[in-house]
């Protein structure tokens, strides 16, 4: 598998289309010759997701290619059981406004089970995993809020990955997955998963 990461912070839109021209070079194809696009579609920051969605979409129209859409917290978990004994995760990310992203996945026959779609929290009150069987947690959430929520899943994580991120190399794998179950859009119902439909406080709700 060809492919480059990097952690963007504000230059997704600079750094992006360099990074598709040198992926498809590396591996000596040219777009027309994918099966097609995959994206995170979310959750996650609304610039970077309107971005990646946006990218996605033009390429896919410029050279006539499906879309597959994954679920960016779906990603975390897989690429966090990848190796691991654990039984399921708690994907969750900082959402700002002191507010996470969070769902649940387990490991199944076909790979991954959504347990709990994705969702937006309070730290105090994000999900916990069912019965008893371990779970990773993993995401930034577990870093911006690491106190709230070592207390809120005391005993209940078999261990904590807080500087995992959203990975192509992950989203591709599922995108696999979904390209050969049929689960793929036309360029135009491409769709962000955004959750939240507020984006800032007024001055009144940061007193």
């Amino acid at each position: 598998m060809h492919g480059q990461a990097v952690l963007a912070g504000q230059k997704h839109s600079e750094l992006l289309l360099p990074m598709v021209r040198a992926v498809l070079a590396e591996a000596g194809l040219a777009l027309g010759q994918l099966d097609a696009i995959a994206v995170g579609q979310g959750p996650g920051s609304f610039t970077g997701l309107r971005i990646g969605c946006g990218v996605a979409q033009g390429l896919a129209f410029g050279a006539g290619l499906p879309v597959i859409e994954v679920i960016t917290l779906e990603a975390m978990a897989a690429h966090a059981l990848k190796d691991a004994a654990a039984g399921g995760a708690v994907a969750c990310i900082d959402a700002r406004m002191n507010e996470v992203y969070a769902a649940l996945y387990e490991k199944s026959a076909a790979g991954l089970r959504e347990v709990l779609a994705p969702g937006l929290y309070a730290p105090a009150q994000a999900p916990l995993p069912p019965g008893d069987r371990a779970y990773i947690g993993c995401g930034s959430g577990f870093k911006g809020y690491a106190d709230i929520l070592a207390e809120r899943y005391a005993g209940r994580l078999a261990r904590i990955e807080p500087e995992l991120h959203p990975h192509a190399e992950a989203i591709a794998a599922l995108a696999a997955i979904k390209w050969r179950a049929g689960e793929y859009v036309a360029a135009e119902a491409v769709e962000p998963l955004y959750i939240r439909d507020k984006v800032a406080l007024k001055t009144s709700e940061r007193l």
